[in-house]
């Protein structure tokens, strides 16, 4: 029998304290709120993806009352800079809810779902995506998002 640690390394910190790159980032995303199609669950998301060729692409959750239709936010932005820029790896991407008139004061973080894909893009350009969740009071980033979803499935698992 064998036994591992997993461990996760978050940095905490306030939007004061972002460089200009990663405020600009979160400031993308926070907008992006603003478009979400959500009349269901009224849970606003957005989503900013930095490029390594300088571009920024955005998207927002678009939800369906034919559940589970709808798409996240950090799933429709990644797919459209996947077919507008199919050779250009995602460097970071932000993400940002907007509930009951307001930002969420805690980070909004990815579903499971949109982890999964983000290792896909992260695996597919063999780059790390960093990931940066906002809230009002705190933000978190991760250098990865294998910190957030350490034991993900790949196309190496379709294969053993």
């Amino acid at each position: 029998m064998e036994k591992f640690d997993l461990t996760t390394k978050i940095l905490v910190y306030n939007i004061e304290e972002c460089t200009g790159d990663i405020k600009k980032l979160i400031e993308k995303a926070k907008s992006a709120t603003q478009n979400a199609y959500a009349p269901y669950s009224g849970f606003n998301v957005g989503a900013a993806a930095l490029l390594s060729n300088g571009e920024i692409i955005t998207g927002n959750n678009q939800e369906n009352a034919a559940y589970p239709s709808g798409l996240c936010a950090e799933r429709v932005t990644l797919f459209a800079a996947n077919s507008q820029y199919p050779d250009v790896p995602v460097g970071a991407i932000a993400i940002a809810a907007f509930h009951d008139g307001e930002y969420t004061d805690t980070p909004c973080c990815p579903c499971g779902g949109c982890r999964q894909v983000i290792v896909e893009v992260e695996n597919r350009y063999e780059k790390p995506i960093k990931v940066i969740m906002y809230g009002k009071s705190k933000i978190y980033e991760v250098d990865t998002v294998k910190a957030l979803l350490p034991l993900s499935f790949g196309k190496e698992s379709l294969t053993e």
